[in-house]
């Protein structure tokens, strides 16, 4: 078997290296660059095609939603304390990203479960509310959550995310599965009697991703994308701030305060 037979150990068709230029899918880097927006770009990385004006929009919207939630986000707290005992910019935005998860940060169970319940809809034959509606019972009736609803702060509309909304409308971005989650977001706020509970910007990020064809583990990346600003400026911050090895102050935390016989414990468990 010769070296050209051999089965290559990656496959790739994101970008490759020509002794001209770099190529990103396809297309010559330097002239990419200048002509296309890094929210433009972002999408021909991803999606590995050119994307529209209104999905160009949409993109700038996206990339601007999560910039940053003061230290109420538990990654930017991890980022700054992380950076208080090894003071650079790197650790501490790896830190930051780490704060990634279910609860905060993350589309992905979100846009998974927009894109398998709308599947599920599309099999039913029922009508959309019809079939958000027994969807929202079977969850209740599991105890499940129901991602992307709720807001600590924020009640009725969550401004973050009806600002993707009417900027998805306008450009035509705005389709089939915002319109299913939306039902099952009416579906379940009566069910629990809750009209003011919010589709969050997780939850509405989640819908609109969905719809420009993104994956719920891209969702993610692009979530991170649009928050490492925020942590950029927060881990520049806490490095001029002069300050060493950040600790929680004892006044806010309740310590137990049992003491224990050693000798008697272990000869109870005997040694």
């Amino acid at each position: 078997m010769t070296a050209k037979d051999t089965p290559a150990f990656w496959t790739s068709q994101i970008s490759d290296i020509a002794a001209e230029d770099v190529y990103i899918r396809g297309y010559p880097l330097q002239l990419l660059m200048g002509r296309l927006s890094f929210s433009a770009t972002t999408f021909l990385m991803i999606r590995g095609r050119l994307p529209t004006p209104g999905e160009v929009r949409m993109m700038d919207v996206v990339l601007c939603s999560i910039l940053d939630y003061a230290l109420h986000k538990s990654g930017t707290a991890a980022a700054r304390f992380v950076v208080s005992v090894n003071p650079q910019m790197a650790p501490g935005v790896a830190a930051g990203m780490l704060g990634s998860g279910a609860y905060a940060m993350s589309p992905e169970d979100t846009g998974r479960f927009i894109i398998d319940s709308y599947a599920q809809w599309s099999r039913s034959g029922l009508s959309m509310d019809d079939c958000a509606t027994q969807l929202v019972s079977e969850l209740r009736r599991q105890k499940a959550r129901v991602p992307g609803f709720g807001h600590p702060v924020f009640r009725t509309v969550d401004p973050r995310a009806q600002k993707l909304r009417d900027v998805a409308v306008a450009e035509g971005v705005w389709g089939r599965f915002g319109e299913w989650y939306e039902a099952v977001h009416r579906a379940f706020c009566t069910a629990v009697n809750k009209p003011d509970l919010v589709i969050n910007d997780m939850g509405m990020l989640a819908a609109l991703l969905a719809q420009m064809e993104f994956t719920p583990e891209e969702m993610t990346g692009l979530a991170l994308l649009s928050t490492l600003p925020g942590l950029i400026a927060h881990v520049s911050e806490e490095l001029r701030s002069g300050v060493r090895n950040r600790i929680v102050p004892d006044a806010i935390v309740e310590y137990a305060k049992s003491r224990r016989d050693l000798d008697a414990d272990l000869a109870e468990a005997g040694w």
